[in-house]
C-alpha cells in the first residue's frame, strides 16, 4: 500500500515527498511540530495539541498555514489515506521558503507545512512489567523548551547517549542540580514521603500534552502532585520515578544511572496512573 505525506498543499507519495533546499526549517531550524497519537483510528488529545501549536508559532512570530479547522481536515484526511488506526501523525510547520539569512525574511512568504504518519510499535510487554532504565546527562539546551522546535540536536544526542547505555531514556540536569525533563518526556518522582513531584511549566521544560492529562487524572483520583523543581538527588533517594510522553503515555522508571529506584519494581502510583490514563484511551 503507497504510503503517503502532505507537502505544502499536496498529498504526495511518502517516497517522493520533499521540500525546498532553503526552507528556513532545513537551513536555520526555523519551525515548530507537533507529534499527536492515534488510537483506534481517532486522535488522541488533537485539540490541546494544536492549542500548544498555536502558542509555539505565535512565540516565533511565524502565521498559521491555513485554518485550524482545515488543518484538521488534512490531518484526518491524511491518516484515511494511510489507514492508520494506531500510531503518530507528526506535524511541522516552517517559516517557509526564502534566501538564507539570519532573520526574517523581507517580504512575506508562505509558511511550510509538512504532515506524515507512521504505525507505532506498542512497548514491549517487560517495559510495563518491570519498568525502564534512564540515564542522567547535562542539559545543554536553549533556554525556550517550552516552544516546540525543529531545533532539537540536543536531545538527538542526549537519546543516542541513552541508546548507546542500553537505557529507554535520558533525564536532563541542570547545572544547579534540577532535573527538567527526558529527551522527549516529562520526568516524574514520588518521594520518600509518597508526593508526586513534577517540575512546573515554563521555559525550562515543554508541558507535555500527555503530562497535562495526567495531572488532570491525578486530580480526579485525590493524588496529590506537586509542580516544582525537583533535585537530581531527589530523584536518587525517591520512592517512585515514571515519565510520561505521547508515545509512552505513562511508564515506570526503575533505574537510573544504574542504581534502582526505590525496590526496583514499579511504584503503586505510576501503576494507578498508567491504569486511568489507559482507561482515558479508551473513552478517547
Amino acid at each position: 500500500m503507497t504510503r503517503f505525506a502532505y507537502v505544502n498543499g499536496r498529498y504526495l507519495p511518502h517516497s517522493a515527498a520533499m521540500v525546498h533546499v532553503e526552507d528556513r526549517g532545513y537551513q536555520l531550524a526555523d519551525g515548530v511540530y507537533e507529534v499527536v497519537a492515534v488510537h483506534d483510528g481517532r486522535f488522541v488529545d488533537d485539540q490541546p495539541h494544536l492549542d500548544r501549536l498555536d502558542r509555539s508559532l505565535f512565540e516565533l512570530h511565524i502565521a498559521w498555514p491555513m485554518t485550524p479547522a482545515a488543518l484538521k481536515l488534512v490531518m484526518r484526511e491524511l491518516v484515511r489515506r494511510n489507514r492508520l488506526r494506531n500510531g503518530i501523525l507528526y506535524l511541522q510547520v516552517t517559516r517557509g521558503v526564502a534566501p538564507r539569512d539570519h532573520a526574517f525574511p523581507k517580504t512575506r512568504v508562505a509558511p511550510g507545512v509538512v504532515m506524515t504518519t507512521k504505525r507505532v510499535k506498542t512497548l514491549p510487554s517487560t517495559a510495563v512489567r518491570d519498568g525502564v532504565a534512564v540515564i542522567t546527562i547535562p542539559d545543554i539546551r536553549w533556554g525556550r523548551c517550552d516552544i516546540k522546535s525543529v531545533a532539537l540536536l540536543p536531545n538527538v544526542l542526549g537519546k543516542q547517549a541513552a541508546h548507546e547505555a542500553g537505557a529507554f531514556e535520558a533525564w536532563q540536569v541542570t547545572a544547579s542540580g534540577v532535573v527538567t525533563e527526558g529527551t522527549s518526556t516529562n520526568a516524574w518522582i514520588v518521594t520518600r514521603e509518597g508526593k508526586v513531584v513534577t517540575h512546573p511549566p515554563g521555559p525550562q521544560i515543554l508541558n507535555g500534552v500527555t503530562r497535562l492529562t495526567v495531572l488532570r487524572l491525578a486530580a480526579e483520583s485525590q493524588i496529590a502532585v506537586e509542580e516544582r523543581p525537583f533535585t537530581f538527588e531527589e530523584l536518587r533517594s525517591a520512592r517512585e520515578a515514571f515519565l510520561t510522553s505521547t508515545t509512552s503515555h505513562v511508564l515506570p522508571v526503575t533505574r537510573v544511572d544504574g542504581e534502582l529506584v526505590g525496590d526496583g519494581k514499579p511504584g503503586r502510583i505510576a501503576r494507578r496512573l498508567r491504569e486511568l490514563y489507559t482507561a482515558e484511551l479508551g473513552r478517547a
